[in-house]
């Protein structure tokens, strides 16, 4: 996470550095999230048979794979080969097969009347990860611009570094205990469907609202609002990397506050109570007339945002079989993956023009709202299957 922080600030002013128009930009944008979903599909699905251990060391792998390819070069093709192929997060968020398989592995070896509390501790390592991240290379970036060296070149240091820290990861993986893998293989005799059987029509009305909130999110993703900030106001990269550094930090710890509101009034409720008052903040960000109202409005917004995480995860761990969590977890990220995939290619161009830059912050809260609603109407009345959440 740290890792996706770190890339996620300078990813889309690399490109534009190294001469690509908005469009394509924003292009590229998708394809990087489009080919995260196909990877997560493949490696997810397949992770309780191949081992969960090998998946995440293949993740590993990939990240190392896609930062070197776009370190090494600005041609159009060999970039878009990266960003199908390789695990390259544009938004800093998670991408590529690690959460799903992590979300099964710790919902196995854990009580599940502790598991959101659990999985709000995971979120909060990775968004103060990911602050941190994004905070080194803002500082980073402009301690090399400032001794002289090109833009572009100090943007190639943060791909670099990247891929050095998907090798790091996937020497890591190695090491993880057994106990990650499943404790007994999937029973043969049932008939399933990309590793589902009774609960695949919850798992598909899941992942079809889920792609509805992440094709909204895609609209802003971190690289995009991280043009736009530079595009309306020329902020630096060090004001940049301390804005996702706040912004990032309130998400891990609003997680923490999640867990403790779900006990009370249950993960549906938080998920749809906490999520409707961060998109209308989301709408108002772009209509302020300066920096500081404008950041001060993204991290009221970031301070409740992300309290859906831990209990959507949760929630989608609760209302299927113990031996579908990975392939739930994983076509539920995938779908996630592919929504917000599509958004990028129609923001970056808009952020670029100030008459229009507005239009993605607007909606992506429009349709993030509309989400928050099916959601309710649709999952209010399914039960958990596990007596403990």
């Amino acid at each position: 996470m740290f890792g996706y922080g770190f890339l996620s600030l300078v990813l889309a002013l690399y490109l534009a550095a190294v001469g690509l128009d908005p469009f394509t930009v924003g292009l590229l944008l998708t394809l990087t999230l489009g080919g995260d979903a196909v990877i997560s599909l493949v490696l997810a699905t397949r992770a309780d048979v191949v081992g969960r251990r090998r998946t995440l060391v293949a993740g590993g792998l990939l990240m190392a794979a896609g930062g070197a390819v776009f370190a090494v070069t600005g041609e159009f093709a060999w970039l878009a080969i990266a960003a199908i192929v390789g695990v390259i997060s544009p938004s800093g968020n998670e991408v590529g097969p690690f959460l799903a398989v992590e979300q099964a592995a710790l919902s196995e070896i854990t009580d599940p009347r502790r598991r959101t509390h659990v999985f709000a501790r995971y979120q909060l390592v990775g968004s103060l990860a990911t602050a941190a991240g994004a905070l080194v290379a803002g500082v980073l970036v402009q301690g090399l611009v400032g001794v002289g060296l090109a833009a572009v070149d100090a943007y190639r240091v943060v791909l670099v570094a990247y891929a050095l820290i998907g090798l790091a990861l996937a020497g890591g993986f190695r090491g993880l205990s057994a106990a990650v893998e499943p404790r007994a293989p999937a029973d043969p005799s049932i008939r399933r469907r990309l590793g589902l059987h009774r609960s695949q029509r919850v798992v598909a009305g899941l992942s079809g609202l889920f792609a509805l909130d992440a094709f909204g999110g895609g609209f802003v993703v971190q690289s995009v609002v991280a043009l736009w900030f530079v595009v309306r106001f020329g902020a630096e990269p060090a004001l940049l990397g301390a804005i996702f550094f706040g912004a990032n930090a309130l998400a891990g710890l609003s997680g923490i506050v999640a867990a403790r509101l779900a006990d009370r009034i249950g993960l549906l409720n938080t998920m749809v109570a906490t999520h409707m008052p961060s998109n209308v903040l989301l709408i108002l960000v772009p209509l302020m007339p300066t920096l500081p109202l404008a950041i001060a409005v993204l991290l009221a917004r970031f301070s409740i945002s992300q309290m859906d995480v831990p209990t959507r995860q949760s929630y989608t761990m609760a209302v299927v079989d113990p031996d579908e969590r990975s392939a739930a977890a994983g076509i539920t990220s995938v779908a996630r993956s592919a929504g917000a995939a599509l958004s990028p290619v129609l923001a970056a161009p808009m952020v670029a023009n100030p008459a229009l830059a507005a239009v993605p912050f607007i909606v992506a809260g429009v349709l993030k709202l509309a989400y928050d609603v099916a959601l309710w109407r649709a999952f209010r009345a399914v039960r958990s299957r596990d007596p403990g959440t």
